[in-house]
């Protein structure tokens, strides 16, 4: 099954995961990644330069025997000419120069870089962008990218597939003739359809466009049929409400139209040509188009079909990306139609909040175009209740208000992956297939486990995701692949024809599978969703592939925040509060005591990963608490708080932002330094990012309570600065030597020690 969770008994799991994640001299099937990335010291520099220059050489072959009777013209004479060694050498010169500039770039690739959601790129991605790149295709249109528009399509399906949409199973027979056809529904089954976009943000804003276009399809369909004589026949069409019952279109309200569920919305166009017969040489289709808002616009619509009607909203956490008002601004919604969700203790929706949003909708009768679920938001990896949304959604569709229910899986959709049993199509890729190697597990038993890592809520989440109408997702976080590669999926192919524009130049006929027909780009590079198909290939999206590389980085990221955790001693100037609370701080009666002794819990696990994953095996209570330490993924959230020289805590929020703020900035791009031609001359020892938690996003509540663990006044709106650090390394804890967390910690205590001897300097 294509959304098939792993389930397999505990002991068995953790002895998997710990096949994947043991050193290499130890077990086998953790060399496999070691061939996925450039490694952090370059270590396959070689296998990169012999597979570019294949590419190179494949590139150039195409070439010359292409129209092969053609003539040159780069002569050997003419490359003897001055002026063409000149000019090499100028190439020469500009390049070296522009790679002494590029040095002082991010270090995204070392052990070192725990700031934003970035780290290494893939090597089939990194191949694959080149190889395509060279032949520059445009997947605006088949005509320009014929091989790259299918390579997009097949990027999608994997994508679709890797978040749990059913997606059609297809034999190597038919895979032209499917392309073809590719996001047709079949019959009554629905199936899915995505494509590549540049970033989530314009993935966000698609959605919210076909969200809206589809909101107040019904009502323009229904004054299409009641004004144009033409399209008389199809007067008497019906559908059926939330509520179950069936009425005439035509005799539905302009709020029940405003509300009819997604999917009996979509098939009213089609329905109409395909059940009711009319003259001959009538444009059923630009009969209808003409009522759409669509073409319409936002204001002459509401004044000349939708005068009934209320304000529309959108609902989405405070956490979500500034890509959602933007979107509503770009519509002409506004962005004042943005309903922000608060959120509870763990920066996830509040579903209460949401619950009182709705309801003063549903007496309102305020049009709900959107709900927005994120899983993994950017600063706080918190994964939103999808199910309980879902949930919430049918009691409400019961009560006669609908959404497009979307989710911003940006972030957070490659973590699906590790949900995912392989698929049979990546049988045949043998990835743990090895000659001359000893191993005591089949390829099936040597996947990787999510449920050692994953907490069960997360799992949970994740399951509900093929209920959802629409998924964000990129390729270029989580997926290891160069910018720029975002996408959006639908749940309900038909979608995409909310937001089609045509053009002559674009599109050719109905055997034309152009990508660019849909969506918000023009011109959009072939390569992109060629470095995501490559990368595909190699690393499949289920737990054999990416599912084992963001399993090991969920592994670290709980390391990293048992040492954080441990950082302070009783000593020390500082105590760190992280904002994802310890299992003994969410459960209601919990003392101070409790947290203490979980703290040292933390404390006496083995520091190296061997013996801890023994401990795991022994202990199925240990390993349920252990999977619930951290964030939901891989971000963890914090602030320090430091003691004056008497040992009282600070209670100032604003010398507590002044200190975190001057950590920031001391590992950060802030502290590199350059010579006098702009070249980095050093870089900090570890990198971190920041943010900052204020009453307005977040609200009073969650600000209050983070301020009272952190020991500050309560009693003020200030906001508070807090540092982020994001683990995608998945090497972080076994390379040679072992962990490399003490070195991040040893680094980033020395700095805070620093930092408050000078605050504390700066107070007398």
């Amino acid at each position: 099954m294509d959304n098939k969770l792993t389930q397999r008994p505990m002991p068995e799991l953790v002895k998997s995961f710990a096949q994947s994640i043991l050193s290499d001299d130890r077990k086998t099937s953790a060399a496999a990644l070691g061939a996925w990335f450039l490694g952090p010291k370059g270590e396959n520099k070689a296998l990169l330069a012999e597979l570019v220059q294949k590419a190179v050489e494949a590139h150039c072959l195409e070439r010359e025997t292409l129209y092969a009777s053609d003539p040159e013209w780069l002569t050997q004479e003419r490359k003897e000419k001055p002026s063409y060694k000149n000019a090499q050498e100028v190439l020469t010169r500009e390049l070296d120069a522009l790679l002494k500039t590029l040095n002082g770039s991010i270090p995204f690739s070392s052990y070192r870089y725990q700031g934003h959601m970035l780290w290494d790129v893939t090597l089939p991605s990194v191949l694959g962008y080149f190889a395509a790149m060279l032949f520059n295709q445009n997947n605006v249109a088949a005509e320009a990218s014929p091989v790259t528009t299918v390579l997009e399509m097949r990027v999608a399906e994997d994508l679709c597939r890797m978040l749990g949409y059913p997606v059609p199973e297809r034999s190597a027979a038919n895979l032209a003739a499917a392309d073809l056809k590719y996001g047709t529904n079949n019959g009554d089954a629905i199936t899915p359809w995505g494509h590549v976009t540049c970033d989530g943000s314009v993935a966000n804003n698609e959605s919210l466009w076909a969200a809206r276009n589809l909101k107040y399809l019904p009502l323009g369909i229904a004054a299409a049929l009641k004004r144009e004589a033409p399209l008389k026949p199809a007067l008497g069409i019906s559908v059926q409400l939330p509520c179950g019952t069936e009425k005439a279109l035509v005799e539905l309200s302009t709020w029940e139209l405003l509300n009819l569920d997604i999917d009996i919305a979509l098939a009213l166009s089609e329905r109409i040509q395909n059940e009711y017969e009319f003259d001959a040489g009538v444009d059923i289709e630009s009969l209808l188009n003409k009522y759409t808002i669509q073409n319409m616009g936002l204001t002459p619509f509401y004044r000349q079909v939708a005068r009934e009607a209320n304000d529309p909203v959108i609902c989405a956490p405070a956490t979500s990306h500034y890509s959602w008002p933007k979107g509503c601004a770009l519509l002409g919604l506004g962005a004042d139609s943005m309903i922000h969700i608060k959120v509870d203790l763990d920066a996830r929706m509040d579903i209460r909040d949401l619950r009182k949003q709705l309801d003063s909708c549903l007496r309102d009768r305020r049009p709900v175009i959107m709900v927005v679920a994120v899983l993994g938001t950017t600063e706080e990896s918190a994964v939103d209740p999808l199910a309980e949304l879902l949930k919430e959604r049918q009691r409400y569709r019961k009560q006669g208000l609908t959404f497009w229910l979307h989710v911003d899986a940006a972030w957070g959709g490659y973590f699906a992956s590790m949900m995912r049993e392989p698929h049979p199509e990546q049988k045949d890729l043998e990835l743990d297939k090895t000659q001359g190697e000893e191993s005591s597990m089949d390829d099936h038993q040597r996947l990787f486990a999510p449920r050692l890592v994953m907490n069960e809520y997360v799992q949970n989440q994740y399951s509900a995701l093929p209920h959802s109408d629409s998924i964000t997702v990129d390729p270029h976080k989580a997926g290891y692949v160069p910018y720029p590669a975002g996408a959006l999926c639908y749940r309900n192919s038909a979608a995409r024809h909310l937001v089609a524009f045509t053009a002559p130049v674009v599109y050719h006929g109905e055997a034309d599978p152009s990508m660019g027909l849909y969506g918000i780009e023009g011109s959009k590079p072939g390569a992109a969703p060629a470095a995501v198909y490559l990368s595909h290939r190699v690393i499949p999206t289920d737990s054999s592939g990416y599912g084992r590389i963001l399993g090991r980085c969920m592994w670290n990221s709980k390391r990293f925040y048992c040492a954080l955790l441990s950082l302070p001693e009783p000593q020390d100037p500082f105590i760190l509060v992280p904002l994802q609370r310890l299992p003994a701080e969410k459960r209601t009666g919990s003392t101070n005591d409790d947290i203490q002794k979980e703290i040292e819990k933390i404390k006496n696990l083995p520091l190296e990963n061997q013996p801890l994953l023994e401990k795991l095996n022994k202990d199925e209570d240990l390993r349920r608490w252990y999977s619930s330490l951290g964030s939901d993924q891989v971000i963890i959230s914090y602030a320090f708080n430091f003691k004056d020289k008497n040992g009282k805590l600070n209670t100032s929020p604003h010398l507590l932002n002044q200190l975190n703020t001057a950590i920031f900035s001391r590992l950060s791009l802030l502290s590199i330094t350059r010579n006098k031609s702009g070249i980095a001359e050093n870089h900090p020892p570890l990198y971190l990012t920041k943010s900052t938690f204020d009453e307005g996003n977040y609200g009073a509540h969650f600000l209050a309570e983070y301020k009272r663990r952190l020991g500050v006044c309560t009693n003020n709106s200030e906001s508070i600065n807090f540092l982020i650090s994001t683990t995608m390394n998945p090497w972080l804890t076994d390379p040679e030597g072992g962990t490399f967390i003490p070195k991040l910690m040893k680094e980033l205590r020395k700095t805070v020690l620093e930092e408050i001897q000078v605050l504390l300097c700066q107070q007398t």
